[in-house]
């Protein structure tokens, strides 16, 4: 059956949920019991109430099974230039290994090109070593150090 790609809607929020929690890093920082926590449902719709940010899901017969999210950054620096961040990128387990996460990066990156970006950046933990060789695989390159401070438990 064909993957496609579209905008979350809210029944796929426990899905998203799911996938961000079935990693040894997501495991601990999410929550997956039902019903969803309004945490996650207020989230989404501040997501979808904002036009720079898009919450890209990969479905197969309405079901979600990859997901992603782009924010569009306008900036000053680059004369301008907008910038596309990806974040929040999973496969669903049984979906890993079908090339569904290369064709949504790619996916993400035309939408980006097509939202008049110039650049597409993205991080990821300096412990997802397996990660690190599928971005490169895509064309990323690793040529900034990112940091970051925690303001909550949770970050």
């Amino acid at each position: 059956m064909p993957v496609g790609f579209r905008p979350a809607c809210i029944n796929d929020v426990p899905a998203i949920v799911s996938m961000l929690a079935d990693d040894l890093l997501g495991a601990r920082r999410e929550d997956t019991s039902l019903p969803i926590s309004s945490r996650y449902l207020n989230a989404f719709a501040a997501i979808k109430a904002d036009s720079n940010q898009l919450l890209l899901v990969a479905d197969r017969a309405n079901v979600a099974i990859a997901c992603l999210q782009i924010t569009f950054i306008p900036t000053l620096s680059h004369q301008g230039m907008w910038r596309g961040q990806i974040s929040g990128v999973r496969v669903a387990q049984l979906e890993r290994g079908n090339w569904i996460g290369s064709q949504m990066i790619r996916f993400a990156i035309d939408e980006c090109r097509r939202r008049g970006c110039g650049i597409v950046q993205l991080a990821t933990s300096k412990s997802r070593v397996d990660a690190h060789r599928f971005y490169e695989k895509l064309g990323f390159t690793a040529s900034h150090e990112g940091m970051k401070l925690a303001l909550t438990s949770a970050a």
